[in-house]
C-alpha cells in the first residue's frame, strides 16, 4: 500500500479542537495542550510543535492517488509529469540525479499563484541536463479546507521513486511506438506492447480514437492511462486527438489531461534527429452535420493549423532535421471521400509537399497499410494503423538512426504486417 505522511509543513489548524474555537494564530494555552492530549491519545501527533518535526507515517485509510504519474512529451531541458488525485491537493515533484537524495523541488505556478486545490496535477521540471538520468517522486498534500483566510492541510501522499532520461543534444538513435483506434478496448494496448522490440522507447504516441467518445475522467483513466501504467512513469506519452475524442460531454475537458503547448491539440517536438509534427484532423463530417448539433467549427480550426504549419515548416530546426514525421488521425488520402479527409487534403497537402516531409502516420480507416509516395499528390509515404476488432489491432514501431528510418506495422499475433525503410 502506498505510504501517506503527515507533512511537517502542514497547518497547526489540525490542532484546533477546543470548544472555544480559537484560531490557529492565537489558540488558548489550555485548549492547545488539551488538543495535544487528544491527538496523542488516538495515536496521532501534531505536525510541528515548537519547531520540532514529528512526522508520522500513515499506512491505511486515505486513498489520495487516482491516476499514477505519467510523463508528457518533453522539451529540451524540461520534463512534465502529470497525475490525478481523488481530492483537491497542493502538489510538487521532488527530483535529483541521485536516487538517494531527492532534495530538488518543482511546483506549478500561474500568474504569481502556486497551483493548488486541484485534482489534475501538472508539474514541469526546468533546467535539466541533456542526456541525463533523473529520479523523481510525486507529492500531493491534501487540502481539507480552502477559505480566503484559512487553509487546512491534511496528509501528504508520497509516491515511490521513478526515473526518466532527458534527450541528448546529438542523439544518434530514436525509437518510439504508435497506437491508434483502440476505441475503448484497453486490453489491446497491453497485449500489443509485448511485441515491441527490447530496449527503452523515447515516447509512445496515441494517434487518435483511443476512446470511442469522451464521457468523464474515469474513462480517460481506465481506457488510456491505466493500460500504460507500466511504462508511462518513465516514457513520455504523446496524445494526438481523433475524431471520436471530440464527441461526448467531457470532450471539452480533455486538454486538461495532456501537456501540449498552449493547451492545443496541434504542436511539434523533436527527439534526436526526428522532428515530429502533430496535426489535429478534427471531425470526419461537415460542421453542419446534425450529429454535431451546431457545436463544432473544425473547418476554421484546420485553416488555423494550416497557417501554423507554414510557419513551423519554415523554421531552421525543421529544415535541418534529418527526419520529418507528421502525425494525423485522419489520413489525407486512402480514407474515402468524407469531408474531414477532403478538407485536410485541401488545406494541408500542398504545405506538407513543399515542406518535404519524410513520412505521415495516421489511423481512422481501421485497415492497416503503407502507401508509397505519389508525386504531385503526396510526396511522402503514408502509414495507417489498424482498428479495434480482433485481427485488426496493430502496433506501429519506428526506429531511426543516422543511416535510415524504419517503420514496422505489427499485428495482434506479433506478425509483421508491413514495413517501410527510408
Amino acid at each position: 500500500m502506498k505510504k501517506i505522511f503527515l507533512d511537517p509543513e502542514a497547518s497547526l489548524e489540525v490542532l484546533n479542537l477546543n470548544e472555544n474555537k480559537k484560531t490557529k494564530h492565537n489558540p488558548g494555552r489550555k485548549s492547545f495542550l488539551t488538543s495535544l492530549g487528544i491527538l496523542s491519545a488516538v495515536g496521532f501527533y501534531p505536525v510541528q510543535i515548537f519547531g520540532i518535526n514529528t512526522k508520522k507515517e500513515i499506512t491505511d485509510s486515505l486513498s489520495v492517488l487516482k491516476a499514477k504519474p505519467y510523463l508528457q512529451v518533453s522539451e529540451k531541458g524540461k520534463m512534465t509529469i502529470r497525475w490525478i488525485t481523488n481530492m483537491p491537493c497542493y502538489s510538487w515533484v521532488e527530483f535529483e540525479e541521485n536516487a538517494d537524495n531527492l532534495h530538488e523541488r518543482a511546483k506549478a505556478t500561474n500568474a504569481g499563484l502556486v497551483e493548488a486545490n486541484n485534482t489534475v496535477h501538472s508539474i514541469t521540471i526546468h533546467g535539466l541536463k541533456p542526456g541525463g538520468k533523473y529520479y523523481y517522486r510525486i507529492c500531493s498534500k491534501v487540502i481539507e479546507t480552502f477559505e480566503p483566510y484559512n487553509v487546512v492541510f491534511g496528509e501528504t501522499y508520497t509516491s515511490e521513486v521513478s526515473s526518466f532520461e532527458t534527450d541528448k543534444v546529438s542523439k544518434d538513435k530514436v525509437s518510439f511506438l504508435v497506437f491508434n483506434d483502440i476505441h475503448d478496448h484497453p486490453e489491446s494496448i497491453s497485449h500489443l506492447l509485448q511485441y515491441k522490440t527490447p530496449g527503452a522507447k523515447d515516447f509512445i504516441l496515441m494517434n487518435g480514437d483511443i476512446l470511442g467518445h469522451t464521457d468523464d475522467e474515469g474513462q480517460i483513466i481506465r481506457n488510456l492511462l491505466e493500460p500504460l501504467e507500466g511504462v508511462s512513469s518513465h516514457t513520455p506519452i504523446v496524445f494526438s486527438r481523433g475524431n471520436h475524442e471530440t464527441r461526448g460531454k467531457f470532450a471539452r475537458q480533455l486538454h486538461q489531461y495532456f501537456n501540449h503547448k498552449e493547451q492545443k491539440f496541434y504542436f511539434s517536438f523533436t527527439v534526436g534527429q526526428v522532428y515530429c509534427i502533430v496535426l489535429d484532423s478534427g471531425e470526419d463530417k461537415p460542421d453542419t452535420d446534425q450529429e454535431y448539433f451546431g457545436l463544432v467549427d473544425f473547418d476554421s480550426y484546420r485553416l488555423e493549423q494550416a497557417e501554423w504549419l507554414k510557419k513551423e515548416s519554415a523554421k531552421k530546426e525543421f529544415k535541418k532535421s534529418k527526419y520529418k514525421v507528421v502525425f494525423s488521425h485522419i489520413p489525407l488520402f486512402y480514407s474515402g471521400g468524407g469531408h474531414g479527409t477532403l478538407h485536410c487534403r485541401e488545406v494541408w497537402a500542398d504545405i506538407l509537399n513543399k515542406a518535404k516531409i519524410d513520412l505521415m502516420i495516421c489511423g481512422h480507416t481501421h485497415v492497416s497499410g503503407i502507401y508509397p509516395k505519389v508525386n504531385g499528390l503526396h510526396n511522402f509515404p503514408i502509414a495507417i494503423g489498424g482498428g479495434p476488432k480482433d485481427d485488426t489491432w496493430t502496433l506501429i514501431e519506428i526506429n531511426a538512426d543516422e543511416h535510415s528510418l524504419t517503420l514496422k506495422i505489427i499485428g495482434d499475433k506479433g506478425e509483421l504486417k508491413s514495413e517501410l525503410k527510408i
